[in-house]
């Protein structure tokens, strides 16, 4: 039944992996597979974890990451010369949201409306930006392009990082 749906958890696994440590190499042909299987859960985990928190922020988790997506599309689209689909923006958005869950699962147990929680929240708003605009290089083969893709990636990361701390 899995296999029907296009659930393959091993894929998701690669995927989260490439993800959790942006040092690493990203493998192209994986991450332009349109998997909407873990970015659904990881958009479900943010807003449990930011409803833990005492913020019910559902509507707006899923609205600013429809919003970013479609900007994103738009704008991979007049920057690489191959195109992409929308389930692939979708994708690599979504997956790239797990740092931003763990910020969010932090703000459980402290606040983040100090110091430490600013310098934190910049820490994962990169860790996002760098994740994601290093899988679209890979995938989308834009060699050099890397900064002018981080720098919309970390604004709409910026705005779900504004949610977790305010």
């Amino acid at each position: 039944l899995l296999a029907e749906l296009g659930i393959n958890f091993e894929h998701i696994w690669q995927k989260t992996l490439t993800v959790l440590n942006p040092l690493k190499p990203a493998d192209g042909t994986i991450m332009n597979e349109t998997d909407l299987t873990g970015p659904v859960v990881f958009c479900l985990a943010l807003g449990a974890s930011l409803l833990m928190a005492g913020k019910v922020h559902f509507g707006y988790v899923y609205g600013m990451s429809a919003i970013g997506c479609l900007a994103m599309h738009a704008l991979l689209n007049l920057m690489s010369t191959s195109g992409v689909s929308h389930g692939c923006v979708a994708s690599v958005l979504g997956y790239c949201l797990l740092p931003m869950v763990i910020l969010s699962s932090s703000a459980v147990f402290f606040s983040l409306q100090g110091t430490l929680g600013t310098l934190l929240a910049l820490f994962v708003i990169g860790w996002c930006s760098l994740s994601a605009s290093k899988i679209f290089t890979s995938a989308l083969a834009m060699e050099g392009q890397q900064l002018l893709i981080a720098y919309p990636c970390a604004l709409l990361y910026g705005l779900f990082a504004l949610l977790t701390v305010f």
